[in-house]
């Protein structure tokens, strides 16, 4: 594995999305996947939930799930069946791109409860929240509410919007929470719109995503939900919620990789988005009249948008090596369940709590957060946790002054005292 300069990390704080600098590379995975036992391993030892250890090929102590999820061998397997076919070779067995996509979409929607016409793709979760934004027609008016824990390039975002007209609230976080009363004092008479992320990436607070919707709707107001960092981890039922706008890019939790994400709007609120960009993934019906045989008509060409979300902000070209390992690993994680999922890191999540406090680091993390984040301070963290988590073999993100752990389902006890012995 390669590493880039720790030393790096001392000159700034790093957001959720970029690549750490000074920490590991993702281990290569590269054969075909592990059949899932049908029983939860008890106890919290040996090979992760359902022997999932198994179907990974980690070269480390790899707490880091937040910062890049690994693929499952199976996963990757799908990648390397799609590069064969994309060599032209005449050997390689078909790759059904379109099959994969609705197999991914279909998936999604059963995991997460939407429906395929309210889904569709993106490169990543922030041009999605740019669609929507400038959908709504907020880029250059209108008042958005949004708070200190949504994703720092979101709020570079509205930042840059402010000066073309938009006007935004900042929410700041007390007790290392956003209290719900906060956000709701924050609203005026122009807000259009509430954006924030699910679960924070910097100390892994959780949103109660319907209780901010049935307060943001009984005003008037619309939620845009970053759902990244909890979309394969925790139960999301965007449905129920009553989010208006959800997103995500998939090379975290869901083990897809960069390059796509999907992007969800209710089916109600379609009709408030106009197509601020329009590409060949929204077309629907298309007549021309000037190809060979075409029956002569003018205009030369017309064009219907498809129906749903796809049609409003459907934009271009996939990457399709990764929609093949996405669909692979949404298969994967309803064999797991989320619930089961969610379960399991319990007790490392406590297990941390416990035990990290009275060495010295103080917990950004509410101690009743449920979400796969715990964070805690420690002045000139990159300079004296990295060094250590190095030299043990053990990987979390680590910034400047404050380093995050997120466990996953392959992880056990058995990691997270590898970490306490390290940091002790």
């Amino acid at each position: 594995m390669s590493k880039e300069n720790p030393n790096n990390l001392r000159q700034l704080d790093c957001s959720r999305r970029q690549l750490l600098t000074g920490i590991a590379a993702m281990p290569v995975a590269m054969m075909a996947g592990n059949v899932l036992a049908s029983n939860p391993v008890k106890p919290l030892t040996g090979k992760g939930l359902m022997g999932s250890r198994d179907d990974f090929a980690l070269a480390s102590t790899y707490l880091n799930g937040a910062y890049m999820h690994p693929v499952t061998i199976g996963a990757a397997d799908a990648i390397k069946h799609y590069l064969n076919a994309r060599l032209m070779n005449s050997a390689a067995a078909e790759v059904d791109m379109g099959g994969d996509r609705h197999k991914a979409i279909t998936l999604f929607g059963e995991l997460f409860h939407a429906d395929a016409d309210e889904l569709t793709w993106v490169p990543s979760t922030t041009v999605a929240e740019n669609l929507v934004v400038s959908g709504l027609g907020l880029h250059q008016q209108g008042h958005v509410v949004t708070d200190v824990y949504h994703f720092s390039g979101s709020l570079f975002m509205y930042n840059e919007f402010a000066k073309q007209g938009l006007q935004y609230s900042l929410v700041a976080a007390r007790d290392n929470r956003i209290h719900i009363e906060d956000l709701e004092r924050a609203i005026t008479p122009a807000t259009k719109l509430i954006a924030l992320t699910l679960v924070s990436n910097v100390g892994g607070f959780q949103h109660d995503l319907k209780a901010v919707c049935d307060m943001a709707h009984s005003k008037g107001v619309l939620v845009f939900a970053d759902i990244i960092q909890a979309a394969g981890n925790t139960p999301i039922d965007l449905h129920g919620s009553g989010v208006d706008f959800a997103a995500c890019s998939t090379y975290k939790w869901l083990m897809g990789d960069f390059g796509i994400g999907l992007v969800y709007v209710r089916r109600d609120r379609q009709h408030l988005l106009q197509r601020s960009q329009i590409g060949f993934r929204q077309e629907g019906q298309v007549v021309t009249h000037y190809l060979p045989f075409d029956k002569p008509g003018t205009p030369l060409i017309e064009t219907q948008a498809t129906s749903g979300l796809a049609g409003i902000i459907g934009v271009g070209t996939l990457g399709n090596g990764a929609v093949s390992a996405l669909a692979y690993s949404l298969g994967y994680l309803k064999k797991l369940g989320i619930d089961n999922i969610q379960a399991w890191r319990q007790p490392l999540l406590k297990r941390l709590h416990e035990a990290l406090p009275p060495l010295g680091f103080a917990s950004m993390t509410p101690v009743d957060s449920k979400s796969a984040i715990i964070s805690f301070q420690y002045e000139h963290a990159a300079d004296k946790i990295y060094p250590k988590l190095q030299a043990a073999g053990v990987e979390v993100t680590v910034y400047r002054h404050y380093f995050r752990i997120s466990p996953s389902f392959y992880n056990t006890l058995d990691d997270v005292e590898q970490l306490i012995e390290a940091l002790s």
